[in-house]
């Protein structure tokens, strides 16, 4: 009798052990987070002295890219490793789709405790929502619908939305620490989604970090769109403010992840704890001052997808390095379900497995990286609702205003048979150093841009007449992947 108690104590103490072995993962990602505002990569005025050791002690992506020049586009890539026109999630404002497989349901299935904390922004975080994150694989949730300010108002586990006083980073790492607790006391392993409201505009800022940037306003003056935090509408300011109050969000929410890498030292777990932080799309274009790279959100230049990309894992990254691959919010799930050894989802995927990277073994990235900004204005007109539209409510309000509102609402709809004219967009491809920008034009001609990265990291020389080849060959494998 005494042998299958044995036996069934050892299965148990293995799979504990194995369980213990596994890694706690926290994915941070900033909102509207160019790959030039931080300290380390030498901007002249951004303080980011955590970003900045992180970047010092761990792996630095010095060409880490957001899948979409804009965010919900970004986030649908970062949960699911596929292109955001995969899963009709086109623009900002549009769902992703139930069927999606994420991130946090393959670590649900290895046994993770997972945790969505901050802005969503792929569909309604109301319970009644089928792509809300408890919908999508998360156990629980504080988040909101879409972007956030100071004292902001989050829903916890899809409920009614609550107000919580403070700066809004802090809130959302303090809220971190507690769902750790929470994990541990399960005894789990620990799967973190933080989506950071800031710098998002409409920009505010507490006094010791405006502070920092008293200096800006005389120094910038050209004037600026954007959002009025009194009124909730469009309006122009001197840029230099405008600066001032960003910097000071960017340096708050930097700030805000000091007391979780803490924590993490203090309680044992920093040593075997993947942590992550990028940025969701470039820089508004209300802040971008027009270097190092071309281009700002929205645009399929460098400072369009560029965006700052940090891993420390001291137990799988033992030494301070960087790395010049190439690498994607969509890198992300394939990355994670090779860490946990889950299998990937069965279907097509961008995204691949970075672990040679963490391991210093791979040196240029096998495939191309592929960008498309489908053209879906109109569309909706000619395809039924993929999700019913009251579950595409949101609940959560914030400062700027659409449409008189102070929520935001969310579209996801099945589309036609794909026409010739489906292909349009922006759009463009990188492959090694070699990239293809395309901006279709009103005579019907394609404008087309062909950069080496390498030599003019800054998109200023348009190669196309001297390689035609070159850029024939590039033209016709992005074609292939639309």
């Amino acid at each position: 009798m005494l042998q299958p108690i044995r036996l069934f104590l050892l299965l148990v103490f293995s799979a504990f052990s194995v369980q213990a072995e596994m890694p706690n993962i926290i994915l941070m990602m900033g909102d509207d987070h160019g790959w030039e505002e931080t300290g380390y990569n030498g901007h002249p005025h951004v303080k980011t002295p955590v970003l900045d050791e992180m970047a010092a002690t761990g792996l630095r992506f010095e060409r880490f890219y957001a899948a979409h020049p804009s965010c919900s586009p970004t986030r649908a890539s970062f949960l699911t490793g596929r292109h955001p026109n995969r899963m009709g999630t086109f623009t900002p404002g549009w769902s992703f789709r139930p069927e999606e497989i994420t991130s946090a349901h393959l670590l649900s299935k290895a046994g993770y405790h997972c945790a969505h904390l901050g802005k969503w922004h792929v569909g309604a975080v109301k319970k009644e929502s089928p792509v809300s994150p408890l919908s999508m694989g998360f156990h629980e949730c504080l988040s909101h619908d879409n972007f956030f300010e100071m004292n902001p108002s989050l829903s916890r586990n899809g409920g009614a939305p609550e107000v919580f006083k403070g700066e809004s980073s802090e809130i959302l790492i303090n809220e971190a620490i507690e769902v750790i607790s929470r994990a541990q006391k399960a005894g789990k392993p620990f799967f973190q989604v933080i989506w950071f409201g800031s710098p998002h505009e409409p920009y505010s800022g507490l006094p010791q970090d405006l502070a920092l940037y008293d200096d800006l306003p005389a120094k910038y003056t050209k004037i600026v769109k954007l959002t009025s935090n009194e009124t909730g509408g469009a309006t122009k300011r001197p840029q230099g403010e405008v600066l001032r109050e960003r910097y000071a969000e960017i340096t708050a929410m930097d700030r805000a992840i000091g007391p979780l890498r803490k924590h993490l030292a203090q309680k044992g777990l920093r040593e075997n704890t993947l942590l992550f932080y990028c940025g969701d799309n470039g820089t508004s274009p209300d802040a971008a001052l027009g270097f190092p790279h071309r281009g700002a959100k929205a645009t399929f230049y460098e400072g369009g997808t560029l965006v700052p990309g940090l891993i420390e894992w001291p137990a799988r990254i033992a030494n301070p390095r960087s790395t010049s691959v190439r690498a994607s919010t969509s890198d992300l799930l394939p990355t994670l379900a090779a860490i946990v050894g889950q299998a990937l989802p069965n279907r097509p995927l961008d995204g691949i497995d970075l672990s040679p990277v963490l391991d210093d073994k791979m040196s240029v990235r096998p495939s191309a990286l592929h960008f498309w900004e489908y053209q879906a204005g109109g569309k909706q007109a000619r395809g039924e609702p993929y999700i019913d539209p009251e579950l595409q409510k949101g609940t959560t309000p914030l400062v700027k205003k659409m449409g008189n509102k102070a929520t935001r609402d969310f579209t996801n709809f099945r589309h036609p048979v794909v026409a010739e004219t489906d292909y349009l967009g922006p759009r463009s491809i990188i492959e090694g150093d070699d990239k293809i920008v395309i901006h279709d034009q009103k005579n019907g001609a394609a404008r087309v841009e062909l950069f080496d990265l390498k030599n003019d990291p800054a998109e200023k020389t348009n190669l196309l007449d001297q390689k035609p080849e070159l850029a024939k060959r590039l033209q016709a494998k992005l074609r292939q992947w639309q």
